[in-house]
């Protein structure tokens, strides 16, 4: 078997095999995933296609590099969250993560090495074998079919042959959609279907033909992604790629003047002194009251938030450029810049502080919520970065976006292990206890994760949560209980609720 494109050769057992491999891997898709919700489907799905795709490009695998061993693990941890947590939020970020870590990772053990991984590049490389690849091969298969249905057919009876299989392939998906459709507009017609064996009156546009579909279509979509990569040809042509080999477009980069960014640097900073010094006052004695003049203890919370976090990031990027496109001409203005920018990571980090000490008065006065939680770890984050950035300016062989990556991907995975759902419970319950005020109706909403945790507070505060627990109850009970969305979170949730609302 030869593809003119890619000029490689691969027997054809081995695309027989491949093709028949992501039959069944699409039908365990549809098993899994058809009708149900997330769950431990996911861990297992994810697992049968690693298997999928290492099986036939066992050859072509690329091992021992520790950013894929980083990834394998990122990415096996993300989707035991569906069999482990039951976190909305979470869920719907990592339906989207799981399968972008797994595009980059592939690229990565399968792919050419035209980018480093931690270039831009990979990403486009990515999408080339989502799009560009995937497109290419749909039509591989049924020219694979032809060629093993023609090999021993004399070449004059190719053509005729050839043109029936094609219009066979056409009618037969139409054959079902328009059979079914008549037999369910007139009983008549589905009487004289009743001949034929019972399975095929049992076909209509219901839950037989979508997982049909369903089947068809993400064999196609497994196969293709695989043979992008078995028999990959380069997106751009020899007339493409010429134009780039001008030195004119080689010499294209750009770089700031030292002089210039010095100006900018020092005109930011001396805002940012003031500003920060006149904090000082108020971020250190708000906790016992030294507050700006009329200003509430609840409102100075609210107020400046969201525009010290803003200018934070602005701060940051502007660091960033800074460091990867000044060019520097002396050392001395290259000593002149490295101490503005550390008074500008100072600044940003005082702000920073001062907004994260904003965010705990106004969750002390108002209480903890989703997002207030997912702020705090965006800072956390946030500050992180720049601590990494302050090593950049003395060490300037550091590679910044290698070591920013790393850091994402662990935070992440952090932020799904930490148990969002019950930090908020804790939190809530710490502060009724000294405030007395508790929000039962938006605790009741949590996630299963948290459920645990509030009967325990209702049990001790005398039933205070019953009536929220015993409708959650109600709610869990109805939900589907087939195994593939199986999650040990709503399991325990709700075998604690039957045992204590049973009590």
């Amino acid at each position: 078997m030869h593809d003119k494109m890619s000029g490689t050769s691969l027997p054809e057992p081995s695309f027989l095999s491949a093709f028949a491999a992501a039959i069944v891997l699409a039908l365990v898709h549809q098993y899994l995933f058809y009708g149900h919700g997330l769950g431990v489907s996911m861990p297992i799905f994810v697992i049968m296609f690693y298997a999928y795709m290492y099986v036939f490009n066992r050859d072509r695998i690329q091992l021992g590099s520790w950013i894929g061993r980083l990834l394998s693990v990122t990415i096996i941890m993300l989707a035991l969250t569906y069999a482990l947590f039951d976190n909305p939020v979470l869920y719907v970020l990592n339906a989207l993560a799981i399968p972008a870590l797994i595009s980059v990772h592939m690229v990565l053990l399968l792919g050419e090495k035209k980018h480093g991984w931690s270039e831009p590049g990979i990403i486009g490389q990515a999408l080339s074998h989502w799009f560009y690849q995937n497109l290419r091969h749909i039509v591989t298969p049924f020219r694979m079919f032809k060629r093993a249905a023609l090999r021993n057919v004399k070449d004059e009876r190719k053509r005729v042959l050839g043109k029936v299989i094609i219009g066979l392939l056409i009618a037969l998906p139409l054959l079902f959609i328009i059979v079914s459709l008549l037999a369910s507009a007139d009983g008549i017609f589905e009487e004289l279907l009743s001949g034929i064996p019972a399975w095929i009156g049992m076909w209509s546009l219901g839950s037989g033909m979508l997982r049909l579909i369903w089947t068809c279509f993400f064999t196609f979509c497994f196969f293709c992604y695989l043979w992008g990569f078995v028999q990959s040809a380069p997106r751009q042509t020899e007339r493409e790629v010429q134009p780039s080999t001008v030195p004119y477009h080689e010499s294209v980069a750009i770089k700031f003047d030292p002089v210039i960014t010095a100006t900018v640097l020092i005109v930011m900073n001396l805002v940012y002194v003031v500003f920060v010094v006149l904090q000082f006052g108020y971020l250190f004695g708000a906790w016992e009251g030294a507050l700006p003049e009329g200003t509430s203890y609840a409102e100075y919370a609210r107020r400046g938030f969201g525009e010290l976090v803003m200018v934070t990031g602005i701060n940051f990027v502007l660091m960033i450029s800074v460091l990867k496109w000044t060019e520097f001409s002396s050392s001395l203005l290259q000593k002149i810049n490295s101490g503005l920018l550390y008074i500008l990571v100072g600044c940003s980090g005082v702000m920073l502080y001062s907004g994260y000490t904003r965010l705990v008065m106004y969750e002390e006065a108002y209480g903890y919520t989703y997002t207030r939680y997912l702020v705090h770890a965006f800072m956390i984050f946030l500050g992180l970065l720049l601590l990494i950035a302050a090593v950049r300016i003395h060490i300037r062989q550091l590679t910044l976006a290698k070591y920013y990556i790393v850091l994402a991907l662990v935070a992440y995975v952090v932020v799904n292990y930490v148990g969002i759902d019950v930090r908020i419970a804790e939190n809530n319950l710490e502060r009724y206890r000294t405030t007395s005020v508790i929000d039962k109706e938006y605790l009741s909403g949590l996630s299963a994760d948290a459920i645990p945790l509030l009967i325990e507070f209702s049990r001790k505060e005398h039933g205070a949560m019953d009536e929220f627990l015993q409708g959650r109850l109600m709610s869990m009970t109805r939900e589907e209980t087939a195994w593939p969305a199986f999650n040990w979170a709503k399991y325990r949730a709700q075998q604690e609720l039957q045992e204590y609302i049973l009590e």
